[in-house]
């Protein structure tokens, strides 16, 4: 499929990379870039030969956020029936996607971050949710998945002073995985999801299913659900060479099924 605003590729066997690459604006969202990133992602997740995804920007702005001169005009029956700030579809997919962050994540551009499975971030990176200055409220998670991330004190002071986090900041936060030099960042981002490739693939997606569970369910239910997914672990074949290489004290070879 052809894009206009994302580049794609598969920088090592086994992970997908998605682009964003709308320079002149930073990056923005709009309804087309999020469109094609969901596209692509899609593309990725139905292909069997995939494992993990990385999402990325530049070096200067992962997506310095929602595109505003596009929303500007737009009513609210508008917004409420072309909202592109609802990225259930992102949240849909079975594999694992990492964000590849660096420069500005602003707004949108944060939330898209956060909708993602992990992030590593360059050491210049920066997170924020500035909608209060211009009159509005995040719309894409922003309230929700940062509060979970950073708790409820540093989530009211980002979103209503206009705080930006640091790298260093975001990770002792618990917001990012790791923090690398901007030169290296997106390579680290890759040798994880190639990591993340190499695993027995029903397992990642049975695990990376229940984690995210666990922010919808109570323990009860999550401890629940997680055993449903143990117990379908046991019915695959990638059980039963893992255990069996484990006893033969050998490398396993995985199927993926």
């Amino acid at each position: 499929m052809a894009y206009e605003m994302i580049l794609t590729e598969t920088p090592v066997p086994g992970v997908g990379l998605v682009r964003l690459n709308r320079p002149q604006a930073l990056n923005a969202l709009n309804s087309q870039i999020t469109g094609e990133i969901f596209d692509a992602l899609e593309a990725f997740d139905r292909d069997d030969s995939i494992g993990c995804m990385v999402l990325t920007g530049s070096d200067k702005a992962f997506a310095a956020g929602a595109d505003i001169k596009a929303m500007s005009t737009q009513t609210m029956i508008e917004m409420m029936t072309d909202d592109f700030t609802d990225w259930s579809r992102l949240t849909r997919l079975s594999k694992p996607v990492i964000a590849a962050v660096s420069g500005w994540a602003l707004g949108g551009g944060c939330e898209m971050a956060m909708t993602c499975d992990m992030i590593v971030a360059s050491e210049t990176a920066k997170f924020g949710q500035p909608e209060i200055t211009i009159g509005i409220i995040p719309g894409a998670g922003g309230t929700q998945r940062l509060t979970r991330a950073v708790g409820k004190a540093l989530a009211m002071e980002i979103a209503l002073g206009n705080r930006n986090l640091t790298a260093q900041e975001a990770l002792g936060a618990g917001l990012v995985n790791r923090v690398y030099p901007v030169e290296s960042y997106l390579q680290e981002a890759i040798n994880l999801a190639a990591k993340i490739a190499g695993m027995p693939q029903v397992a990642v997606r049975l695990i990376k299913d229940a984690i995210n569970k666990a922010h919808e369910l109570s323990l009860k239910e999550g401890l629940d659900y997680e055993k449903r997914n143990f117990y379908i672990a046991f019915g695959t074949e990638d059980k039963t060479e893992g255990m069996t290489a484990f006893v033969e004290k050998r490398p396993p070879q995985w199927k993926n099924r």
